[in-house]
């Protein structure tokens, strides 16, 4: 499959505008993706960042090793490759930590697909480290900064930029949160709306699919006092590690673990109950209700005979045909702000 931002990213290194890093050179990419484009630094000393479970996966896959942004971020290097995230303030902050990462003839090099804010990742950048160049194909914009010997990098803001992403309370809930996390500032209507229309008699062991930073199963603990664990399943590293931050207080009789996973590939166990509010997008802005089905169908293979999914979704997707087709009974507990709340049973 192609990726257009991966591919674009080398464009200026096969245009001879940038030499290639060589055998001895330190290499960094911060939110890799895996593709073919990536093959060319199989000689170089790469190290690789992923914090999404299924890309991380892939990466594994052809062979590249993962690590986290902490353990990455420690030695300089002579380059290092991002590929921003959507969140601004997240991005910013991936960027000055680039930044007091570069050896001193080291550069940043970036790329942004064009719908989804490469010029103002650009100016950005610009702001941070000074003039950069840049060059533009496929839909996207690569651009890069100078050696970092002689960019112009303003301390000031690389103090603040760090400082983007820390960790905070969220608006309502209080739960700990972070940019860059899905509905990071707030609760989200959907989850909301799970919640109001949850029974207060769930028991047994359950599972949270796309657990988020923990606010479903927080709920779900503080209403039911059946519950005899609590599994929590999440593709995003760093909301997994909030999620059990958040939990950590919450019923402290009840085992909670916390598993960074892509649902689709199968879960740890069989369960009595499974919530889940399913993501409806990948690492990139285009719609993925293909993801939420398999959610569906992954929580049917490990529910027990007489377990329930307890979903919630935009009115508009199209689950109800898998949900048929994996369960015996669907019905729809509640409708509000164009989401429903859907209850599906084995028996």
């Amino acid at each position: 499959m192609s990726d257009a931002p991966l591919e674009t990213l080398l464009r200026p290194f096969e245009l001879g505008l940038l030499e290639w890093p060589s055998s001895a050179s330190r290499v960094l990419f911060l939110r890799a993706r895996d593709g073919w484009a990536l093959q060319r630094f199989r000689e170089a000393a790469l190290t690789v960042t992923q914090p999404f479970k299924p890309e991380a996966m892939r990466l594994e896959a052809s062979g590249f090793a993962v690590v986290s942004e902490e353990e990455a971020l420690s030695p300089s290097y002579d380059v290092v490759f991002v590929l921003p995230p959507r969140s601004r303030e997240e991005a910013r902050a991936l960027f000055a930590k680039a930044s007091r990462a570069l050896s001193a003839d080291g550069r940043i090099v970036a790329c942004v697909s064009n719908n989804e804010g490469a010029k103002s990742a650009q100016s950005d950048l610009s702001s941070l480290m000074g003039d950069v160049a840049s060059d533009t194909k496929n839909k996207c914009r690569v651009f890069w900064s100078a050696p970092l010997s002689r960019a112009s990098v303003d301390p000031a803001l690389q103090t603040s930029w760090l400082k983007l992403d820390a960790v905070r309370a969220q608006k309502g809930s209080g739960l700990l949160t972070q940019p860059g996390i899905f509905s990071w500032e707030h609760i989200d209507p959907a989850s909301q709306l799970l919640v109001d229309h949850m029974p207060p008699n769930i028991i047994g062991d359950v599972a949270d699919l796309g657990a988020g930073i923990g606010y479903l199963g927080a709920e779900l603990l503080k209403r039911n006092n059946g519950v005899r664990s609590l599994d929590s399943y999440e593709a995003q590293e760093q909301a997994l590690k909030l999620a059990e931050k958040n939990l950590a207080d919450i019923s402290p009789n009840v085992p909670k673990t916390f598993h960074w996973r892509d649902v689709t590939q199968g879960l740890n166990k069989q369960y009595d109950f499974i919530i889940s509010n399913p993501p409806f997008h990948g690492i990139s802005r285009d719609g993925r209700p293909d993801v939420g089905q398999e959610f569906i169908r992954t929580a049917a293979k490990h529910l027990k005979r007489d377990g329930a999914l307890m979903i919630v979704a935009n009115r508009h997707l199209p689950y109800e045909q898998v949900l048929g087709a994996e369960f015996a009974n669907v019905s729809v507990l509640g409708e509000g702000k164009g989401f429903k709340v859907i209850l599906a049973k084995r028996e």
